[in-house]
């Protein structure tokens, strides 16, 4: 969808219900025109973060790391615009309704700190399957001749790495794997392949087993509400940026567990805005676009829809095929084909390994960003 098309009417605020509804209240730490422009503001601002990812999410861009890397910038300006926003309101944080609406958002927040921690597991698991596409490259080095050896270390590899990739959920497809190509050795039998797949689950999850990413974003969709006029009314408007920062937070949460390996991933999530809010066309609009992603039959049973894990297990399934299919003595045509093979491997390799460090620091600045801001604000109610 244009972005033009976001930035027409949206019907009626909260915010002008709100003006309408205190236009003979005189008791304001500010003039009232300032605050309502000030909140405007934010309302304003929010919606061109979402609208300039729209834009960004053409050409196969959306859900990769670059993409959620932007959409990690666009919630930490947010952030810091709804921090401004409660710094300069305190006086008016601590009574109700919004002691309690405030409250209510920073519960949510914590829950969102323990995706974050998910997600930076799940960036581990990345960094394993980096290591097995080492290690293809490594036996396949386009530089040196392909020999048996060589080709029995990519082939246990690349078996690794298919069984590492599979949906947690999806434990029948690995008996399956494991009895491929007989010819580059024995079989393992049916229990160490399960045994081997819970040692490579191990390597990344340091949440709790019990832990779960799906019931932790219904938990913060949780009676999810917009504001009540008279909440609105009462909080001088200041019920309404908390709202939207809280949709914002959810948006966000939803999507890296989308995009990235999680234990008990999940994406029914009941997430809907209404349109009037400014913002709300944008982010339904990338909400639909990744739910349809998600519904591709193509990555139904992925652990996750990073664009860079489709491309790593798209050029890791080719290789797997191709080294399958090879018999020694290895023909001229054959080796070249490996050789190619080899070369996009690497170039897939090389952009997960250039943005996954940067990608880690944004995670890590999330979080921590959202835990000052709490700890500020919390101190302000008190």
């Amino acid at each position: 969808m244009p972005a033009t098309e976001f930035q027409g009417s949206f019907g009626r605020s909260l915010l002008t219900l709100r003006r309408d509804q205190t236009d003979s209240n005189h008791h304001h730490h500010q003039p009232q025109n300032t605050m309502e422009a000030e909140l405007d503001s934010f309302q304003r601002q929010v919606a061109e973060k979402f609208i300039d990812l729209n834009a960004s999410a053409g050409d196969n861009n959306l859900l990769s790391l670059d993409w959620i890397s932007k959409l990690l910038d666009s919630f930490l300006c947010c952030q810091e615009e709804f921090r401004a926003i409660i710094f300069n309101h305190r006086s008016q944080i601590s009574a109700p309704p919004m002691d309690r609406i405030l409250s209510d958002y920073f519960e949510r927040s914590i829950k969102a700190l323990d995706v974050c921690n998910a997600i930076r597991d799940g960036i581990e698991q990345i960094r394993q399957w980096q290591k097995l596409s080492d290690i293809v490259i490594s036996a396949l080095d386009s530089h040196r001749p392909v020999g048996e050896g060589q080709l029995r270390r990519a082939k246990k590899a690349l078996i690794d790495l298919a069984i590492g990739m599979l949906d947690e959920k999806d434990h029948s497809s690995t008996t399956s794997l494991a009895h491929r190509n007989r010819s580059f050795g024995r079989a393992k039998d049916n229990h160490s392949h399960h045994r081997s797949f819970g040692h490579f689950r191990s390597l990344s999850w340091s949440v709790s087993r019990s832990w779960s990413a799906s019931k932790q974003l219904q938990a913060l969709a949780n009676n999810l509400n917009t504001p009540k006029p008279n909440d609105v009314a009462a909080s001088n408007g200041l019920a309404v940026p908390v709202y939207t920062m809280t949709s914002v937070l959810l948006f966000v949460m939803w999507v890296l567990v989308a995009a990235i390996p999680c234990q008990d991933r999940g994406l029914q999530v009941n997430f809907s805005v209404p349109r009037h809010y400014q913002w709300a066309v944008p982010v339904m609009s990338l909400h639909d676009k990744i739910v349809e992603e998600s519904k591709r039959r193509d990555r139904k049973n992925c652990c996750g829809l990073l664009k860079e894990i489709d491309r790593i297990e798209k050029s890791s399934k080719v290789m797997n095929e191709l080294v399958d299919s090879i018999q020694f003595p290895l023909s001229e045509e054959k080796e070249s084909e490996v050789k190619q093979r080899v070369v996009e491997l690497v170039e897939v390799h090389e952009g997960l390994k250039k943005g996954l460090d940067p990608f880690e620091r944004k995670v890590r600045e999330v979080f921590h960003r959202i835990v000052r801001s709490r700890t500020e604000s919390l101190d302000s109610l008190c």
